[in-house]
């Protein structure tokens, strides 16, 4: 999409804090963190939501999951504790539509969330 905000991140045409990256996502560091660990994890493939991923797609999701676990234990957070956060649509608070996970940590979660 033209104007979506990650996929000009994709395409390294705004900068971000990059903390993973291959050939289907890219996990970069949120600029308004919750957290002391707050990355973002997205597909390079462009869905608006949750609701956009056909199910031949689906793999992306454990993809992503898995990477968020792989990364939590980079950040030395996997012990202690993390939240991986996944708004769908408007009244869940997406802001960018372009699917992505939060994955937070480093501090004490509260619940409830929102």
């Amino acid at each position: 999409m033209e104007d979506c905000l990650f996929c000009k991140i994709i395409k390294k045409e705004i900068p971000s804090s990059t903390v993973y990256e291959d050939e289907r996502i890219v996990a970069f560091n949120d600029i308004n963190p919750q957290a002391p660990v707050h990355v973002l994890l997205i597909p390079k493939e462009h869905y608006a939501s949750l609701n956009d991923i056909p199910e031949e797609k689906k793999d992306i999701l454990s993809h992503l999951l898995l990477k968020a676990r792989e990364i939590a234990r980079e950040k030395n957070i996997a012990e202690k504790g993390y939240r991986i956060v996944l708004n769908t649509a408007r009244e869940s608070g997406q802001e960018v539509f372009h699917i992505h996970f939060h994955l937070l940590g480093g501090r004490q979660m509260t619940w409830p969330p929102g």
